[in-house]
């Protein structure tokens, strides 16, 4: 609790990256917007990808994204750490390096100064983590808290990872374990002490440069993180702009320690239930996968982890590179030629 008495997230409708808008409001939004042609804008957003891409004429390309949310943890600090993780997360999802933020702030009048400056200095120790210079930002008054970053990296075009690559007979690696919604929820709800939600926060802090610097000197085919629209949401983008079908092995995804459990007593955020709706009728879930897993499959993530397709031949040297470091990257399928569904989970 910080130093107002005032719990962050009693101030919030939505947590994290559940409050991003539903998938199916956002497209429809999208779909309206005009196209403006440029041969230099290597990736916009016509597929669904992480980040901008401008071919800078000279091998490299910029690389810029923006992101922010409510709070999903009271302590402000810790806020800080998890919003910037999160910002930074789709430079290196594109195969890039994070070099400049800009801090973006929504406050209300009710929480104190010292409560703003702890939430900027955890998201600039995790940008000092990253190796990246907060350069400036931009403030406003809010009745919700609001934190995030705007990035800018740089990538080697030759390098680069989209989410539209992936080939038949690849392996899928999930480098985090899913359950962030949902420990979240419970959290807020007063059924999960603080002992229990630190699994999340812990996962949620942790950045994913380690993860994609662990490709280097593999061949890595395509990439995603999985944030707000879940890993059946994001699998069913990358399927779809790679033109295959993921095949998801339920058992194998790493899952949260007391996840399933939450789920299975109903604290399923909404983002949840709007992903579901949304991405629902393009996976192909086996009739036998318990519904608090197919739950936590669907769960909006925060901070969460790379989703890459790579061959078969690199999944093992991978996911021990990322073992070494303590994160639980684990092979949870295959791409497979397209057939019908974008997704189908099996058990």
């Amino acid at each position: 609790m910080d130093m107002t008495g005032v719990r962050l997230t009693e101030l919030v409708e939505a947590a994290g990256c559940a409050a991003k808008l539903a998938p199916g409001y956002l497209s429809q939004v999208l779909a309206d917007l005009p196209r403006l042609e440029d041969s230099r804008l290597l990736v916009g957003f016509d597929a669904s990808d992480d980040a901008y891409v401008y071919d800078l004429g000279d091998g490299r390309g910029l690389v810029g994204t923006t992101d922010f949310f409510p709070p999903m943890v009271d302590d402000p600090y810790l806020f800080g750490q998890v919003a910037a993780a999160n910002a930074l997360s789709d430079v290196w999802a594109m195969g890039g390096r994070p070099v400049l933020a800009l801090n973006l702030l929504c406050f209300p009048n009710c929480l104190g100064l010292e409560v703003a400056g702890q939430i900027l200095a955890g998201g600039a120790d995790k940008c000092r983590e990253a190796g990246v210079i907060v350069a400036g930002g931009h403030s406003i008054n809010d009745h919700e808290p609001k934190f995030g970053l705007a990035v800018t990296g740089f990538v080697e075009i030759d390098h680069m990872l989209t989410n539209g690559g992936a080939r038949p007979r690849d392996a899928l690696i999930l480098t985090k374990a899913l359950g962030t919604g949902v420990l979240t929820t419970a959290h807020k709800a007063e059924l999960l002490d603080d002992a229990g939600v630190k699994v999340a926060t812990d996962s949620m802090i942790t950045l994913n440069k380690y993860g994609a610097e662990a490709l280097r000197g593999l061949h890595a085919h395509a990439a995603t993180d999985v944030t707000g629209f879940s890993l059946m949401g994001h699998g069913c983008e990358m399927a779809e702009a790679s033109g295959v079908t993921l095949e998801v092995h339920a058992p194998d995804v790493p899952v949260m320690a007391r996840a399933r459990e939450m789920a299975a007593m109903g604290l399923i955020p909404a983002g949840a239930y709007r992903n579901r709706d949304f991405f629902g009728p393009r996976v192909d879930v086996a009739p036998d996968v318990p519904l608090d897993l197919s739950d936590v499959l669907f769960d909006p993530q925060t901070s969460g982890g790379l989703l890459v397709a790579l061959p078969a031949a690199e999944a093992d040297e991978y996911v021990g590179r990322l073992r070494e470091l303590g994160q639980p990257a684990t092979v949870v399928g295959q791409a497979v030629p397209r057939a019908g569904h974008s997704v189908r989970v099996t058990m």
